[in-house]
């Protein structure tokens, strides 16, 4: 199963606390750990938000909330989780 998470910063956390330097260094580590794992498909900075959109290829739904809860951001921002799937040409 494919999702795309789409995920912003809360408003209150884009004013440049420290531990932000720190969350996002931790979230890249976090990142080539998933990518390892192939649970991680690709993950992409959206340009002029401060966020990004990352695709998961996981096996469930439980398994995706697992992931999400670890990720360093977790509890500083909001999520938009889309399932995927293929479209197969006619």
């Amino acid at each position: 199963m494919k999702f795309l998470v789409i995920w912003n910063f809360r408003a209150e956390l884009r004013l440049g606390l420290p531990e932000v330097a720190k969350i996002i260094s931790a979230l890249q580590d976090y990142a080539k750990e998933l990518e390892g794992q192939k649970k991680l498909e690709c993950f992409y900075h959206i340009i002029g938000r401060h966020g990004g959109a990352w695709i998961f290829v996981v096996s469930s739904n439980e398994e995706l909330e697992i992931l999400l809860a670890k990720m360093p951001v977790y509890n500083f921002a909001m999520y938009e989780v889309y399932p995927l799937s293929e479209m197969k040409p006619f």
